[in-house]
This record gives C-alpha cells, structure tokens and sequence, in this order.
C-alpha cells in the first residue's frame, strides 16, 4: 500500500474510531429501549389513544396524540394501519395527523441515540417534534374539520410479530430485527462522518450552517431530505457538523426534514393522502422546519 494511502487510511481510522466510542452505547441503549417498548408496552400506548377517542378531550386531544406518537416505537408503514385501526374506532382526523407527524419524527430509540448530540440538542429534537406534530393536527382540525384527510381504504389491523408464549424470545427476536435494521446505516453513518471531518474544512461548515442566516436553515434543511436513510446513521454526522459549527437551528431543521421526507415515509404518507395533500404535507414540513430553526437560533442568541 502506498504511504500516502497508508496515511490517510489511518487518520480515516482515528475519526472512525473515536466516533464509534462516543455513539457505540447510545445506540445499543436505543435498541434495548426500541425493543423493551415494541414487546412490553407498545400495546398500552395505543390503546391509551384509543380510549381518549371516547372522551370529549377535544384540543388537548391533539397533544396526547403528539405524545403518544412519539412514544409509539413503530415506523411510518407500521404506523399508518394503526392510525387505520384508529380512525375505524371513531378517532378523529386531527388527532390522528399530530400522531402520525410526531410519529415519523421521533420514537423512544430515536430519543437515546439523539441524547449522543448533548442535552440541548435532545431538547430541541424533542420539543420541536412534539410541537410539529400539534401543528400539523391544529391545521387539520382548522381546515378539514368537516370533510376528510385521510383516505385508509384496503388498511387492516396490523398482526403483532412481538406475541409468543414467553416475552423474553419475543424481546430477543425484536432485538436481533432492530439490529439487523440499523446496524449498517450506523456504520455507514460514522464512516460518513470521518470522511466530513477529514475532508471537509470546519470554516467552510460554519460558513454554510452557523449563524442566524436564513440560508444555513435552508441548506441544513434541503440536505435532509437526500441524506436521511435512518435515525441512527444521522447521529454521527449531527454530531461532527454540531462540533464543527452547525448552529442548533440548522440541526432542528435537519431533524425535521430527514425523517419527515425519508423515501420509505413518503412512500406511505402518499398513499394515505392522495397527491394534494402530500403536496400540503411537504409544503408544511418545509415552512415547519425553517420557522423552527429561526426560532431556536433566536432563543439559542438571546440565551447566548
């Protein structure tokens, strides 16, 4: 091997490695909390939401309903014949919009690998999803409040692949399926992250996401929407650009656009929507995002 190659497969190495130290553990907890809540208290969640739908909970509705989809531990497309089972019991549109919102942002092993970028990014990616999700269920209530949203025809109640006799084989079948989803995005997202700090000069992100400027939100934002294939592989990059000068409103930004416009979300947000209001949707994560990161690089500014 030339020395040259030899050198810089080394310095790749050192990146790669101290990555992997500080985010390795953060990601096995996540796993361990994704499964403990699939096989253990998943059920209990959704029923919680159900039995709201018999009470007069009105607007509070919608911010149960944000919070339960953020504990939801389900992805889009397991998500959406849930919210199929829910609107069959009565549940009403905008509830079920602030559920499925929060839901394809954030879930319980989500919020452990994000607590790797620091208790203020975990703040912000918390409070702003759970804000994002009673936005999007407000909205709905205002302007469908007496015609559709969704449209669940051909959904049936999803079959649990977490029931067996015995919990612990169904936790552990859970485990190995978690790993098996997002053990190589992990990789593939530290491997990514050594290549920026290698190769990337750090004025050049500051340049581009630091600071209050409209266009750092723009560009975080517009670079989640390719870049985002799991939660998990994000962390590294998150935390690297964060180092490097990303501003906190930038990562809110990408935090919101990722998840939200990931290929697989979108697959099955269109087939519930119909093309217009998958337009509607994009525009409002967009505006979302945006309005988000201006609003945390101000109170970052003002903290600061």
């Amino acid at each position: 091997m030339p020395e040259a190659v030899h050198r810089e497969a080394v310095y790749l190495w050192y990146y790669f490695d101290i990555q992997l130290r500080q985010i390795f553990w953060y990601w096995v907890l996540g796993m361990l909390l994704g499964s403990a809540v699939s096989v253990f208290i998943k059920e209990d969640i959704h029923n919680t939401l159900r039995a709201l739908g018999g009470t007069a909970a009105g607007l509070l509705g919608i911010f149960a309903a944000s919070a339960l989809g953020i504990a939801s531990p389900l992805c889009m497309y397991g998500t959406i014949p849930i919210a199929a089972s829910f609107s069959r019991s009565g549940i009403q549109d905008d509830w079920l919009a602030a559920f499925m919102m929060s839901s394809i942002l954030l879930n319980p092993q989500l919020i452990i690998y994000s607590a790797a970028l620091g208790l203020p990014a975990l703040a912000v990616r918390m409070l702003s999803c759970f804000l994002c999700g009673i936005f999007a269920g407000l909205l709905v209530r205002i302007f469908y409040r007496t015609r559709p949203f969704f449209d669940f025809t051909g959904f049936d109640e999803p079959k649990s692949r977490d029931t067996a006799p015995h919990l612990l084989p169904c936790f552990l079948k859970n485990l190995g399926r978690n790993v098996k989803a997002t053990g190589l995005y992990f990789l593939f997202g530290i491997l990514l992250s050594a290549l920026f700090q290698r190769y990337v000069p750090e004025e050049l992100m500051s340049a581009l996401f630091g600071g209050n400027e409209a266009f750092g939100l723009l560009m975080a934002a517009t670079i989640g929407v390719p870049l985002y294939a799991c939660g998990g592989g994000t962390i590294p990059l998150l935390q690297a650009w964060l180092l490097d000068g990303m501003s906190m409103g930038s990562a809110a930004a990408f935090m919101i656009t990722g998840p939200a416009t990931k290929i697989a979300n979108l697959g099955a947000v269109k087939i519930v929507l119909g093309m217009k209001r998958f337009l509607l949707y994009l525009a409002f994560v967009m505006v979302f995002s945006l309005l988000c990161g201006l609003a945390v690089n101000g109170l970052t500014g003002m903290m600061g």
